[in-house]
């Protein structure tokens, strides 16, 4: 028997930040818990993030995950948006780090070909897809799909790799 891996997925944002917990033990993977932070626009970058640290780190702390799947980034709408989204990228490795939680990074085309079949899959594909593999009955938020998309793609490709952690 497989033992089980909770795998805390995270769809970084500099304004709202998704995230998607599930349990994946042989070939099943359940939703544990998912949402998002959601960052005050008019609050300064710093603060944004110190948000976002704080928490984050709530979460890793009530979830206990084994290991944390995030997208990397590889477009944004210019150059600021990218350093932006860095920044909080920064901030969520940083996190998981302190924890001493692996984190396994993975591109949004891959997170994408994964889940759907399709690299270049539309959001709302995503959406469907998330629902369908998780047996979710309710709607989910871009950002919360998104999280746990990449979780989904970190049990799936990071695991058959022998990555458990």
């Amino acid at each position: 028997m497989v033992d089980s891996l909770r795998i805390l997925g995270i769809d970084p944002g500099s304004r709202k930040t998704g995230y998607g917990l599930i349990e994946h033990s042989g070939n099943r993977t359940r939703h544990l818990a998912s949402g998002f932070i959601r960052l005050n626009a008019n609050d300064s970058l710093a603060d944004r993030l110190l948000m976002l640290s704080n928490e984050l780190g709530k979460l890793i702390g009530e979830f206990q995950p084994d290991c944390g799947a995030v997208e990397k980034i590889f477009y944004a709408k210019n150059a600021q948006s990218a350093l932006t989204l860095g920044h909080a990228r920064g901030v969520i490795l940083l996190k998981f780090s302190e924890r001493q939680l692996p984190i396994h990074e993975y591109q949004a085309l891959k997170v994408k070909q994964t889940v759907v079949g399709v690299g270049r899959a539309e959001k709302s594909q995503v959406q469907h897809m998330v629902k369908i593999l998780l047996n979710l009955k309710n709607a989910l938020q871009e950002d919360e799909a998104d999280a746990l998309a990449v979780a989904i793609t970190h049990a799936h490709l990071g695991l058959s790799r022998n990555q458990l952690h």
